[in-house]
């Protein structure tokens, strides 16, 4: 295996937006401790009888992500649009993304989103703090670079 590192700095995520932003835009401006996070998924259903016995089954799901930026951050403008968009429209707007992390090698294919979370005004404390955007994905495909 090469010689890998596990620095997110070099990290890159493109989001396109249909109907808004049809060319993908790179998110910039992420929070000091936390750019994006995913939530575990639950791969199985899992039952038991009264008997005692397991028995199981895959069940596909949602993958919730939040992304978190700082609240100067250029990229909240995409963010901005796009709420602004769903509530005019009152319709949602699929969303496709990828994130590139040339450290691992890894890149992931992020398809059929939707913006389902979304805080609107920056907390202000000492400074201005970090705002969360919660996108729902249908799925999250994993390859190598």
């Amino acid at each position: 295996m090469p010689d890998t590192t596990i620095t997110s700095a070099n990290s890159v995520f493109t989001l396109v937006v249909s109907g808004l932003f049809p060319v993908p835009v790179q998110l910039q401006g992420y929070a000091t401790d936390k750019a994006f996070t995913t939530d575990a998924i639950d791969l199985a259903e899992v039952q038991m009888g009264v008997d005692g016995r397991m028995t199981a089954g895959y069940t596909p799901m949602p993958i919730k992500q939040t992304v978190t930026l700082q609240a100067d951050s250029p990229s909240k403008d995409i963010f901005t649009t796009l709420i602004q968009a769903m509530k005019t429209a009152r319709e949602v707007f699929y969303l496709s993304g990828s994130i590139s992390l040339p450290s691992t090698g890894e890149s992931f294919q992020l398809t059929r989103g939707i913006l389902t979370n979304a805080k609107q005004i920056p907390d202000a404390q000492k400074v201005l703090q970090p705002l969360d955007y919660v996108i729902t994905w249908e799925s999250v495909n994993r390859s190598l670079l």
